[in-house]
């Protein structure tokens, strides 16, 4: 048997049953977090993520709330990301706060084996950055949340 035959599609909800169990234990650190937004959405679709700032960056001490949306194609597309918490970032649109998969190449060079995590991990690392890690923030009370009519801009849907 080759090792094509021998591997296995694991089905979108049970690849996001995994996830979601995988994030409620807790990830590594401790900096990264993602959970499901709506515990009512049987599609399991719309998720909520959080990423501490990095130590020694312009990010360091500042909570940035995103949300990721997986659409019907995940894990065979990537979800769609945007920052809620304001963010001034080389990959990230400033206006809408939405992860530019173009200046982002996790999601422009998406992989089945990718996970939500691997995206919030990899953001927290392109915050740390030479071209990021000095950037001027948007100052403290420009927190506020950026509209959510159930989920992120769908301009970013693979």
């Amino acid at each position: 048997m080759s090792s094509e035959e021998a591997k296995v599609v694991v089905p979108r909800n049970f690849r996001l049953l995994e996830e979601l169990e995988r994030g409620e234990k807790g990830i590594g650190d401790g900096t990264v977090s993602y959970g499901m937004d709506d515990a009512d959405d049987i599609y399991m679709q719309s998720w909520t993520g959080t990423i501490l700032g990095p130590h020694n960056t312009a990010y360091e001490g500042k909570i940035f709330q995103l949300k990721l949306f997986c659409g019907k194609e995940y894990p065979e597309s990537p979800p769609s990301v945007k920052f809620q918490t304001r963010i001034n970032m080389a990959c990230v649109n400033p206006d809408t706060g939405v992860v530019e998969p173009s200046l982002f190449p996790m999601l422009t060079n998406w992989r089945r084996e990718y996970t939500m995590e691997d995206i919030l991990v990899k953001l927290k690392k392109e915050m740390m950055t030479s071209h990021n890690r000095k950037l001027a923030q948007p100052p403290e009370g420009t927190e506020e949340a950026r509209a959510d009519p159930k989920g992120p801009a769908k301009c970013c849907v693979m």
